[in-house]
């Protein structure tokens, strides 16, 4: 399924578009949600919360999103966090050298290899410019990808757009673990925007300059990695490793990984196995999911151990997660820059604590949802689109349809409406265009029930249940419905069974 109909679909129902579209010299890389589109997106984070943060028992805070110099300096994103670039001799556009590389040789090219090696690649494989398709190109050089921003009317205090939403969650772990744990293992999570000056930004969602970003650091003890309470929840647990050196995936238990030295410990194995389990609630099936393992050339510079969990679909594998073992590379250097001491007690062992991280994509899970989630058949001589989102992230639960606005069919529609509403169900109320057009609408939304007021409801006080992906109706009666409603969005019964 071609990408240009998911963005045809986004368009047409808002479900994302480029900012301050109505600017021709708008820049690249930063887009916009409307309704359906944020509520899919803000379902996403929640369940992120629910699933990763809160069962848990970890932390969660909000940080700022501009940070001083100096953090950036001890982090060495001042002096690592460069893209290689180069540009095209006879057009003078800028291109990333890695992708064009690897868009070309169809394999993944480390950014970490020395621009010479990048120039030999260029030539060796005869690479063009995607824009004027010229084979002559300047040396690839490194850019630093940091948003600088001047703080204060003097412009003299230099701060930064924070590039990812971790350091915040470094900064504050003195605090945190004094205030709310006084005990390691601690996971504080954040989730927010990031940015990245990119050179290239592409695939709408997919490459961004802002970017929603979940992420969760886990501080722990490193010489009791392997003392995990809840490990036995997830020793034979499978999970999907893709190794180095290694064709396709192999399914291999926690216990196993951990006793083969796959991962560093059994909180390493804990972490993914809780991954795995969290993306598989977003409809992702088996099938398309692994953790591929990165190796030296491949890892961020602060990652001693990087597994990165990726899901296939129409564009090839792409990173939703990226799980890195930091070590006490953080802390370290942020107790180097500021002079605040980061050491704290653990089991009587006064310890620089290790992180381990699980860094997620936002927009990246939403553009894979609705990559797997759509959905093109043909009934008859028409053809209908929807979108197959799990009840738990997607817009609404049910559209509330009058069949007609009069004798009375607008005002029960609008009572069911509000007492949904006031049982906290996420409903839609439309009574413009006809109802064939209104299910058009919710199904390409993915909204999975719709309920429909017509001239029945008003003799028997029933309504008519529709189900999206069968287009199966039922008569349900209204002052069942909100218990059907529950029971199908907690998947306690099945729409058969209502």
């Amino acid at each position: 399924m071609p990408k240009e109909e998911i963005n045809n679909l986004a368009l047409r129902r808002a479900l994302y578009y480029p900012a301050a579209e109505i600017y021709s010299n708008s820049p690249s890389g930063f887009w916009e949600f409307a309704d359906a589109g944020e509520k899919i997106r803000r379902k996403i984070v929640d369940l992120w919360r629910k699933e990763l943060v809160e069962k848990e028992g970890f932390m969660e805070i909000f940080g700022a999103q501009i940070l001083p110099e100096d953090v950036f300096k001890a982090s060495g994103h001042l002096a690592s966090f460069s893209d290689p670039i180069v540009q095209c001799k006879k057009c003078n556009s800028l291109h990333r050298a890695d992708v064009l590389i690897a868009d070309k040789t169809r394999g993944v090219v480390p950014e970490s290899l020395a621009t010479s090696e990048l120039d030999a690649l260029i030539r060796k494989h005869g690479i063009e410019c995607p824009k004027c398709k010229g084979k002559e190109f300047h040396e690839v050089k490194k850019f630093n990808m940091m948003m600088k921003v001047d703080i204060g009317a003097t412009g003299n205090q230099v701060s930064y757009l924070r590039p990812e939403t971790c350091q915040s969650i470094f900064l504050d772990f003195k605090r945190v673990y004094r205030t709310m744990a006084n005990s390691l293992p601690l996971g504080i999570a954040q989730a927010g925007s990031s940015f990245r000056n990119e050179i290239a930004p592409r695939n709408t969602l997919l490459r961004q300059r802002e970017f929603g970003q979940m992420e969760i650091e886990i501080f722990f003890n490193p010489h009791r990695i392997n003392e995990i309470e809840n490990f036995s929840e997830v020793e034979n647990f499978k999970l999907n490793l893709f190794l180095l050196k290694e064709k396709g995936v192999k399914k291999i238990s926690c216990k196993e990984a951990v006793e083969k030295k796959l991962v560093s410990g059994k909180l390493i194995a804990y972490c993914l196995a809780r991954v795995q389990e969290f993306y598989k609630k977003l409809n992702i099936s088996e099938e398309k999911m692994r953790f591929r393992q990165l190796g030296n050339d491949e890892r961020a510079f602060y990652a001693a151990e990087t597994w990165d969990f990726e899901v296939e679909t129409d564009l090839g594998w792409i990173e939703l997660m990226a799980c890195n073992y930091r070590t006490d590379y953080d802390l370290k250097g942020h107790a180097k820059q500021s002079r605040q001491e980061m050491i704290v007690t653990d089991n009587n062992e006064k310890v620089l604590p290790h992180v381990f991280e699980l860094s997620a994509g936002i927009d990246r899970a939403f553009y894979v949802a609705l990559d797997l989630a759509f959905r093109k058949e043909k009934r008859g001589p028409e053809e209908r689109v929807f979108l197959d989102l799990p009840v738990r992230i997607a817009p609404y639960i049910a559209g509330i349809f009058p069949l007609v606005k009069k004798d009375g069919l607008l005002e029960k529609a609008t009572g069911i409406f509000r007492q949904l509403n006031s049982y906290d169900f996420d409903v839609l109320f439309e009574e413009k265009a006809s109802i064939g057009k209104r299910y058009a609408k919710t199904d390409e939304i993915g909204v999975p029930f719709a309920i429909t007021i017509d001239y029945d409801t008003m003799k028997d006080n029933t309504v008519t249940l529709r189900e999206r992906n069968s287009m199966q109706q039922k008569r349900v009666k209204i002052d069942s419905l909100a218990e059907a409603l529950w029971h199908l969005k907690t998947g306690k019964k099945s729409f058969e069974k209502i």
